[in-house]
């Protein structure tokens, strides 16, 4: 059986993060915002990129040519697992596991083009958080030389027709949106602006029409813990997505995001005292999203 951290020893920058910081934030979809802790601790946002790219392509390409690309539906599996793509016809599933997030970053467009394509993929990043982001050169060279399960990914779609550019820029594209580096605020921000139909909480720009925001949601509700998921939702009902470098953003419709960071992870890659932390938020203040 896996030990609580083996999540995240296969990138070995993650494994020698400080496992004692813990942070916390809310933001409020009017725009007010508490913090707690290390929450303006920057730390690699990992799969929770996931949720940007997937932003992306939902407004580049619209939701039902995101749908039938890449899919939306729950694998049950790991996030990076190989045999759900056999398992489900040859398909990604869904834009929010490791599969599915490496087709999208083949599918931003314009295709073909690097430097524009990082651009985008900036741009959607920094008016989602609401303020500039950065890549951990460290982390994306560690993750580079150590990505070998994604290679194989990226391979086996290429051979079913699921990418749909380049197949080195796409899985480069996706090694380097995973190591960007993030705060617990940028998350709870970025969730904000999902929570407010798509609006910034603090700019009043629409980063994304409020269609897409409630297909994201829905994108995160039904995948967000990977194989832990449905147990998430049982005991919180509040649509989250984790990450193996310890963050949780978390996205209550109408109300607000919510981020968490806290290293040490569960077998499933999901951040321990993250999840405890919005679990308790969210039983305090009443926060299930299915009581309506």
């Amino acid at each position: 059986m896996k030990g609580p951290d083996e999540g995240r020893d296969y990138i070995p920058y993650l494994a020698n993060i400080d496992s004692s910081l813990f942070g916390l934030s809310v933001c409020l979809v009017d725009g007010t915002c508490f913090s707690l802790g290390d929450a303006a601790h920057p730390f690699g946002v990992e799969s929770i990129s996931k949720v940007f790219t997937a932003a992306l392509i939902l407004k580049q390409l619209g939701p039902e040519a995101v749908r039938e690309k890449i899919g939306a539906d729950a694998t049950g599996l790991p996030f990076n697992s190989i045999m759900a793509i056999i398992l489900e016809n040859h398909s990604p599933s869904t834009p929010l596991v490791n599969a599915g997030a490496i087709s999208a970053c083949s599918l931003v467009e314009p295709t073909g083009n690097f430097d524009a394509k990082w651009a985008a993929i900036l741009q959607n990043f920094e008016d989602l958080c609401g303020s500039p982001v950065s890549l951990i050169d460290e982390l994306y060279r560690s993750e580079s030389a150590t990505n070998f399960d994604n290679r194989s990914i990226a391979w086996l779609l290429r051979d079913y027709g699921r990418i749909y550019d380049d197949v080195d820029l796409s899985l480069d594209l996706y090694t380097r949106q995973c190591s960007l580096a993030v705060t617990a605020e940028q998350l709870a921000h970025a969730a904000a602006t999902i929570a407010n139909g798509g609006v910034s909480p603090t700019g009043g720009k629409e980063v994304l029409s409020a269609d897409l925001a409630r297909k994201l949601t829905s994108l995160i509700c039904t995948v967000g813990f990977y194989q832990s998921t449905g147990d998430w939702l049982y005991r919180t009902g509040i649509p989250a997505k984790s990450g193996v470098g310890g963050g949780i953003l978390a996205v209550v419709p109408g109300v607000m995001g919510i981020g968490a960071f806290a290293p040490p992870l569960d077998a499933a890659g999901n951040s321990v005292r993250g999840q405890e932390a919005v679990a308790a938020l969210g039983e305090e203040l009443g926060l299930n999203v299915f009581q309506g």
